[in-house]
């Protein structure tokens, strides 16, 4: 069996963001997390989007459901955040549970965490299962096993931009998704974090307006250190020079290819205590 297949962990499916357009899509997904090991429990694909009402009855009996393990997300898209004005956190976080997922989601992992203290999952989704590499395999099986590979960037290529060595919470995601959280009352706390972000298929400008945005509100002030993931369609100089050429960096900085909307794909544990160690280019689970 080793890493390959894990020992049998229900798998409950949500739908907080978009649908799956293709049913082929959803089945191929579900029918690859079974060959490696999951008991999946909603099988049958849902062919009409459901409103944020149903969405947030839907989180809730994952959570109360005592066979379900890991709530896994069918997709991103947008809209998820919506769900947030009507969860029941006190219900969560009695119930706990894996939360996986990325992209859209990333507004669901980090409040989470903050309103729960439950660890979540920064993974790969139903959709990026048919079929994902086997990388993200590795990946996301050493996450739902607990992590016994404690370095989360083993295997994955890593650029230093500045050296250094900090520990701090993991928290991050999609940043267009995790700047539209600002200014409202589940904008994350950064402080004292090691922060990771991507994006996908954003222009320069954006991205640049993005980033100077969490400069001017402080965001980046506090931070223990920076992970750059993938921005898909931009360089990863040109995201480093918009932060650089507005800010003095003194906490340790590295990009990463392997975190976003990629096939090679990290599953990281949003809330952990992680540490950041440039030298050894290592992203370590304390």
């Amino acid at each position: 069996m080793g890493i390959w297949r894990v020992s049998l962990k229900a798998v409950y499916t949500i739908t907080p963001s978009l649908l799956i357009k293709k049913k082929k899509d959803f089945t191929a997904g579900i029918k690859y997390l079974e060959k490696l090991g999951f008991k999946v429990l909603n099988k049958r694909p849902i062919t009409k989007l459901p409103s944020t009402r149903r969405k947030v009855a839907q989180v809730h009996a994952a959570f109360l459901n005592k066979k379900v393990e890991i709530i896994l997300a069918q997709r991103g898209g947008y809209s998820s955040m919506k769900l947030l004005p009507h969860l029941d956190f006190n219900l969560i976080r009695s119930n706990p549970k894996l939360l996986a997922g990325f992209s859209d989601l990333s507004a669901l992992l980090n409040v989470l965490f903050e309103r729960t203290g439950l660890i979540t999952l920064h993974s790969p989704m139903v959709i990026n299962f048919s079929p994902p590499s086997r990388f993200t395999i590795r990946s996301f099986l050493n996450a739902v096993n607990g992590f016994p590979d404690r370095n989360l960037f083993e295997g994955a290529p890593v650029k230093v931009r500045r050296h250094g060595r900090a520990r701090g919470r993991l928290k991050g995601g999609n940043l267009i998704t995790l700047t539209a959280l600002m200014g409202t009352e589940w904008e994350i706390d950064t402080e004292g974090a090691i922060l990771f972000l991507e994006d996908v298929d954003e222009k320069l400008y954006k991205v640049d307006r993005y980033l100077t945005q969490w400069i001017f509100a402080g965001k980046l002030r506090k931070v223990k250190g920076l992970i750059l993931g993938d921005f898909r369609g931009i360089k990863d100089q040109d995201v480093y020079n918009i932060l650089s050429s507005q800010m003095k960096i003194d906490f340790p900085l590295v990009s990463c290819p392997y975190i976003g909307h990629v096939k090679n794909k990290i599953t990281l544990p949003v809330g952990a205590r992680v540490e950041l160690n440039t030298m050894q280019k290592a992203l370590t689970l304390l």
